[in-house]
This record gives structure tokens, sequence and C-alpha cells, in this order.
């Protein structure tokens, strides 16, 4: 019995609560994981997991187990990451789920810049928004917006979104701009609603330091970006996105900002990855290189910059500075 390979059984097991799962992500028959485990249990002389035909549990003795295996199979990682050929870097497959504006409009432009730096890892990319189980689904990395609600996760703040409340010319038109937060009673809004709880996320602002929390009407909700900016130019109602989403349909005038005076609050964003999991060299370069793209840009970064300063936005340079859409849309340079 091959027994490193018998503890990453052994671990994924535990960590998917699933045989057949555990099987998936390893790429193994089910057949051969069950196997393992019993090998595994005989040569050891104990019962590690107790089974049911509805779930899986660890005994005393598995838990123990399954610890030293973690910090065993953490340090044979480290062990032989530190003998490779420094020149060639990380190695292997890579795989982290991202929200799909970002995976569209931030990573996807600059994979080829990912590659040529690391070209033995295979990177792959999953793009939603939906709540994913990184054991069971066996991915090393996500990105999320917003505050994080599990404990179980390590997050590692990589930017912020700097939000902008909008809406298009026609809507403009036929319902008037708000003029102050009260105002906005009278409005409706294209909702967001999360894929995590299925409801509608509210609206906020910053008012003299304060999250003020404001609840709007709307006739539609999405729970895709694209479609969110889609329904916000076609008129359907106001809309709150992320500015860098926005950029170019406030500089064309397909969009145009209200109540520039008052900010939505600023969301971040973090890379994410398990609790119990040690930090490999190929997670730690992907996150590192997603923070620098952000770096690229105050919108992402949360960074304050001078308005003259070229900005990329979606990953690739907008043609506009910041100066150029303040002076176009009237936006407050406090906003920024």
């Amino acid at each position: 019995m091959d027994r490193f390979q018998a503890m990453q059984v052994f671990t994924r097991v535990v960590d998917a609560n699933s045989f057949t799962a555990a099987a998936d992500s390893l790429g193994l028959p089910r057949t051969t994981v069950t196997t393992t485990i019993q090998g595994l249990e005989k040569r050891l002389n104990v019962r590690l997991l107790n089974r049911t035909t509805r779930r899986l549990s660890l005994t005393p003795d598995g838990a123990a187990y399954y610890d030293r295996c973690v910090r065993i199979l953490a340090d044979l990682e480290d062990t032989e990451s530190s003998f490779l050929d420094v020149t060639r870097g990380p190695r292997g497959r890579l795989r982290v789920d991202v929200p799909p504006t970002i995976g569209r409009q931030i990573l996807i432009p600059y994979l080829c810049e990912f590659h040529t730096r690391y070209p033995d890892l295979e990177l792959v990319i999953g793009m939603s928004d939906r709540p994913v189980d990184m054991v069971r689904e066996a991915v090393d990395c996500v990105i999320r917006v917003g505050e994080l609600q599990d404990s179980s996760m390590v997050a590692r703040r990589i930017g912020t979104f700097q939000g902008v409340t909008c809406a298009s010319p026609s809507y403009i038109a036929r319902h008037g701009a708000p003029k102050t937060i009260e105002d906005l009673q009278q409005h409706k809004a294209v909702h967001y609603f999360s894929s995590r709880t299925g409801r509608n996320i509210d609206w906020d602002f910053v008012i003299d330091g304060e999250i003020v929390e404001v609840k709007m009407q709307g006739v539609v909700s999405v729970n895709d970006g694209d479609a969110y900016i889609t329904c916000g130019v076609k008129g359907f109602g106001l809309i709150q996105p992320p500015r860098y989403m926005v950029a170019d349909q406030l500089a064309s005038g397909e969009l145009v900002e209200v109540l520039p005076q008052w900010s939505p609050s600023p969301m971040p964003i973090s890379a994410v990855y398990l609790h119990n999991r040690h930090l490999s060299p190929k997670v730690r370069v992907f996150v590192d290189w997603v923070a620098e793209l952000f770096q690229q840009c105050p919108l992402l970064s949360g960074c304050t910059m001078d308005a003259n300063a070229v900005c990329e936005f979606a990953g690739k340079p907008s043609g506009h500075t910041l100066r150029s859409l303040i002076e176009q849309h009237n936006i407050a340079e406090s906003v920024f």
C-alpha cells in the first residue's frame, strides 16, 4: 500500500464526507477509494470511519489520524516545493471559481500573462455566483465579493469594489433624477438577488460616515452581473453596480450617475481557501497575481489615486482617465 496515497484518499473522503465525491475529485474509481480505506483500517488495526447509508463520521481514532495526515501531507508538499527548480515555479492543476464579471472582464484578458509566468500550471476556472462546496468540488480557491459568513474559510482581502448609483437617460427622462435619499422612494430599481440566500440585496449609502440602508421597489430581479447592467441600460430602473463594471457606459452616456454626493458602501473582494488546507505555492501565486491585477485600478484596489491617472477598467486600458470621467459626468472627486 502506498501510504501517502492512502492518506490523501482518507483526508479527501473525510473532507467530502462521501466516498463517491472523493473518488470523483481524485479521478479514481469508487471501488479503489473503498478498498484503500479498508486496507488502511486493516493496516492500522482500528476503525477510522463510521459508515451508514446516509453519512460518514470519524471515530476518535479517525479524528486523531486525520489531523496527523493533514500535517504530514502539508509538510510533504512544502518539502517537495523547496527542492523544485525555482526557475520553473509551481506546477500542477489549479481549480478556482470566480464571479462571472470578474472572470470575463478582469482575469480572462490577462490569462496569457499568467501562463507565461507559470507555464507548468493548468488553470481551471469556473465562473459562477453560486455557493461552491470547495471540498466536494475539489476547488482550491474562490474569489468572492462581500463579507464572508463561513468561519471555516480563510480569506485574503485582494481588492475593494467602489459602487455607483446610476440610471439610463431614458429612465431619467421618464421619471426624473433623484436629488435626495428620500426621493428614492418614488423610483424603481433593478434588484440583484443573492444566489446563496435567494434574497434581494438591499441598497446602502455612506452618509456622514454612517452606512444607511435603503429598501427599493423594483419590477425585475436578476443574479447575473451582465444582465443587471443590461437592465439598467434598457431603462428598467436605477442600478447600484461596482463602478468598474459600468465605466464604459458612464463614459459613453448610456448610463448617468445620480446622487454622486452619497456613495454606496465599498464591498471587499477576497480570495478564499479552506482553513484546514495548506496554502500551496500554486494557490499563493494565483492569489498574488489577481491582487496585482486589482492594484492596477483604484476602483478595484480601494486606493486613492490622482484623478489624471489612467485606470485599467475590466483588465484592459479603457482609454479614459478618471479626470475625463469626472468632467463628462460631473462625478464628485470625493467618490473616488
